[in-house]
């Protein structure tokens, strides 16, 4: 009797104290077959303070509008003033000073600081009203004018940096300094992924012809989050995923037994520290395995028909360009991708802006309307929200020479403009208002932290309640501010 008490009292203690760390160790099928369960719902395993938090966090908070995001990322900073917000006045006051009443003081960056005037300069390119909606549209994208009735365009963004790194930092993760999780990251963390054989974020990079912002991988990092939450990147050539492929000599089968074999090991290394990113690691090699079938399939554009090459223009055959990217955007979209995220380097125009913006808008205006518009043929655009824009605007005075089209312009955070389309944003609005010197913003302002509240919003969750603890503290997407812009929602 004695004895059972003492069996049914260590029972109860076992029970009591046992963590999902020792229960990992003593399930006979090891962290392999567990890794694999916990890709269904990654840092279900993961040790954290947050563990239990996970569970409920892996579903939306609410009834999403859109299941998966593409973002068009237009890096080094797209004029407003020649893409979609036309200022008529600074055309009537070429080459007159910024009056000191409109700038109120606003900080410079210092390329420009130093200049003894800042003579102002229209826009090169004319502008016409386009669709239904009327939305005035540049001449040098007359394929995104023709799908202006499916956009949403905001004319009233304004972010807190005036620098490239920081602002481009700033829109991807939420904050200006590096080392916090990007937004595909925090989609991968609160909702997991949609397709078990291809990442839930990944990312593209193409550059354009003009001045090359550098984009770097802390763009699409993980941060403090688990590492299998960081995006994948995606090449152009015959290697989508560097250090997918078989190594010569072996197949598939020695393959599968090296992952088993590294299981093993990982088993008794998890027992023995605990350490989270073990499990992080067994979730990447199985994925890997299994992208070895499921991305040369998607990253196959040769079955492609001849009128969806047509839309999207000759050059989507040719891997690594911008149009290419965007085809491969909407294969990997409607494979389950929760978030592609896509770069487009060379908006940096301190000087021959003209020239220089007319070959950036030949690489993005057919695609990016084509990617628009194939995603509504397919009954796609629905549920998949696109974002067109970058990091911060241009100013409406010179930087450099002046000419009628020669001119350059400096970078501008007080207002500057995106688009959206899909995934339940309104279709055929403009939505907030610049001052008549596309200065400063008149009406409906939106921050970037209210930007990225809204894109979670759409995809069904609360930005306040997507948290994760660090050091102490709660950390989110949007910090500790950011408002739904609701006017723009359907």
């Amino acid at each position: 009797m004695k004895k059972d008490n003492m069996i049914a009292k260590e029972v109860e203690q076992a029970r009591l104290y046992q963590n999902r760390r020792q229960f990992l160790a003593r399930l006979s099928v090891g962290i392999g077959s567990a890794a694999l369960g916990s890709l269904l719902i990654p840092d279900l395993f993961s040790g954290s303070s947050t563990g239990g938090e996970r569970l409920a966090s892996m579903l939306p908070h609410f009834a999403p509008k859109a299941k998966r995001v593409i973002y068009l990322f237009q890096s080094g900073g797209v004029s407003q003033l020649e893409t979609f917000d036309p200022k008529p006045k600074l055309r009537e006051m070429m080459g007159q000073d910024l009056p000191e009443s409109v700038r109120g003081g606003q900080r410079l960056t210092g390329m420009t600081a130093g200049q003894a005037t800042f003579p102002l300069v229209g826009s090169y390119y004319d502008f016409a009203q386009y669709g239904k909606s009327g939305a005035w549209v540049s001449n040098v994208f007359p394929h995104m004018a023709g799908v202006v009735d499916d956009l949403c365009i905001i004319r009233s963004l304004h972010t807190d940096a005036i620098n490239h790194d920081p602002a481009i930092t700033f829109f991807q993760t939420g904050a200006q300094q590096g080392n916090r999780p990007s937004m595909g990251a925090w989609l991968s963390y609160g909702l997991g992924s949609e397709n078990q054989n291809l990442p839930a974020f990944c990312v593209l990079v193409s550059k354009g012809r003009g001045n090359g912002q550098g984009v770097y991988a802390k763009l699409w990092t993980n941060g403090f989050l688990d590492s299998v939450h960081q995006g994948v990147q995606f090449m152009g050539g015959p290697d989508p995923v560097l250090y997918l492929s078989d190594p010569a000599g072996t197949d598939r089968m020695s393959r599968r037994a090296l992952f088993d074999k590294l299981a093993e090991l990982n088993s008794i290394q998890f027992d023995a520290f605990g350490d989270p990113e073990i499990t992080a690691k067994v979730q990447q090699y199985e994925m890997a395995y299994r992208m070895q079938t499921s991305v040369p399939e998607v990253t196959d554009l040769s079955g492609e028909p001849d009128h969806i090459i047509k839309l999207y223009g000759p050059d989507c055959l040719v891997p690594g360009t911008y149009a290419a990217n965007c085809l491969l955007a909407r294969k990997l979209s409607e494979n389950g991708v929760r978030f592609v995220q896509l770069y487009h380097q060379g908006w940096d125009q301190h000087d021959s802006l003209p020239g220089q913006m007319a070959m950036q808008a030949k690489d993005v205006d057919q695609a990016s309307a084509a990617l628009v518009t194939d995603l509504k043929q397919r009954g796609l655009l629905d549920e998949t929200l696109v974002i067109w824009g970058g990091e911060f605007g241009r100013t409406n005075y010179c930087q450099g020479a002046l000419a009628h089209n020669n001119y350059g312009r400096d970078h501008h955070p007080r207002c500057f403009s995106v688009w959206m389309a899909g995934g339940g944003i309104k279709p055929g609005i403009v939505y907030g208002e610049t001052d008549e010197f596309g200065y400063n913003i008149v009406k409906d302002p939106v921050h970037v932290h209210d930007f990225h509240a809204t894109i979670l919003h759409q995809l069904g969750l609360d930005h306040e309640k997507l948290t994760y603890r660090h050091l102490g503290r709660r950390y989110r997407l949007t910090d500790v501010a950011g408002t739904v812009v609701k006017d723009i929602l359907v």
